[in-house]
């Protein structure tokens, strides 16, 4: 049985063509150069443009056994301004997906991602899409802080039983953690972390329709000014999964989600509200896009109390011709504060909308040139770091060079 998207903790697959292999080792990096006309470091109400340099080396090793299957990937970032010097900073990407079959019918999965960085708009394929979560992570990074310093964690355990021909059971926990090492350079952000289980019920209805249902909760700790607010949610939803084609999915999910809010000394805030995540992805020879729309109840990714929060998301990559290729992604998020108004740490919330456009050009076997551009609005009032200055523009041109080969052959 396969392990819908929705319930798996995984996305949907993106790049055009593109076709898993395992038992690899994978090396490489990208230069880029990119200009940026606010540098946001200390919420001016004067946006300040500079000139970025980054650099990523990057390794990766892919390894499938008959039981197990392990994805390391470990990137450090070099981020130089060529003006706003004391900008400069080193960053880090690691990441682990371990998958090890423990008999013919149980598989146990880890995940963990790690990021420290600076820069978010100058990551590699920053905000370009590529990929579609099947499930509405806990809790989004609901601002997007384009040069503060900001540490990110997410794992995740998982375990899933198929006790039937077409019945599977699963089970797993998450982990989340949002930290600014400088509160000071992001005013009206607050850390936060998060920790949460789930359990699910799979049942295959044909070789390509699968519905459930899954329980989900989550615990949301973030840290105002002299205070912790706390926010629980427990969330039923039931699922439909369709695979139209090795390269279709399509995936629907909804149900009724409780919510509340604590913060001492004041009195805890419950409330019902329904929840809702829509999917769609697709890949074929020369393009590949994606779509996703998430309706929940949630808490932190920098802000305080709970968050009515609708996202949507879209991408689409094109492989024009043999040597060019085109990608377009964007997406909008909307945080409604439903925490009440008596709470201290309420916030009215708001919206933002970002999208980058970008081709790709290989040159010979193993580097790949690209150029793009990348929009980004917030519109947040309570939050000077970027109330003052809401809007980013920023254009890229990059270099990237990949190498693999292959393991134990």
């Amino acid at each position: 049985m396969l392990t819908p998207p929705s319930v798996s903790s995984g996305a949907y697959p993106g790049e055009a063509g593109s076709r898993t292999r395992s038992n690899y080792l994978r090396t490489g990096w990208t230069a880029s150069t990119s200009y940026s006309d606010n540098v946001l470091g200390s919420g001016s109400a004067n946006p300040i443009a500079d000139t970025i340099y980054s650099f990523w080396p990057t390794i990766e090793i892919d390894q499938t056994t008959s039981r197990q299957h392990l994805l390391l990937n470990y990137s450090p970032g070099f981020t130089v301004y060529q003006h706003t010097s004391s900008l400069n900073q080193t960053d880090q990407n690691a990441a682990l997906n371990y998958n090890y079959r423990l008999s013919p019918h149980i598989t146990a999965i880890f995940k963990d991602a790690f990021q420290k960085s600076s820069a978010i708009l100058d990551q590699p394929d920053s905000l370009s899409g590529r990929q579609i979560a099947g499930s509405s992570p806990y809790p989004p990074i609901a601002v997007v802080t384009t040069d503060a310093d900001q540490l990110t964690n997410l794992a995740n355990v998982q375990i899933t039983y198929q006790f039937s021909m077409n019945g599977m059971i699963g089970a797993s926990g998450t982990f989340t953690s949002l930290h600014y090492p400088d509160l000071a350079a992001v005013p009206g952000l607050y850390d936060s972390h998060s920790k949460g289980g789930s359990a699910f019920y799979n049942h295959r209805l044909s070789k390509i329709h699968y519905v459930g249902a899954t329980y989900q909760y989550a615990q949301i700790l973030s840290y105002p000014v002299n205070a912790q607010s706390t926010v629980q949610t427990h969330t039923v939803s039931f699922f439909d999964t369709i695979y139209l084609k090795p390269a279709l999915t399509i995936s629907v999910s909804g149900g009724p989600q409780h919510f509340e809010i604590m913060q001492s000394p004041l009195p805890a805030y419950g409330s019902w509200s329904p929840t809702l995540t829509a999917n769609m992805g697709w890949q074929a020879q020369h393009m590949d896009a994606g779509f996703g729309y998430s309706r929940t109840v949630t808490a932190g990714g920098g802000l305080a109390g709970a968050l009515q929060s609708n996202g949507v998301s879209i991408y689409g990559r094109w492989k024009a011709t043999r040597a060019w290729s085109v990608g377009l992604a964007s997406s909008y998020a909307m945080n409604k504060n439903v925490t009440p108004s008596y709470f201290v740490s309420n916030q009215e919330g708001g919206h933002n909308i970002g999208g980058t456009a970008s081709v790709q050009h290989p040159i010979g076997e193993h580097y790949v040139f690209g150029l793009g551009y990348t929009f980004l609005r917030q519109s947040y009032s309570g939050i000077q770091v970027i109330s003052n200055a809401p809007d980013t523009n920023r254009e890229f041109i990059s270099i990237s060079y990949q190498f693999s080969r292959p393991l134990g052959r």
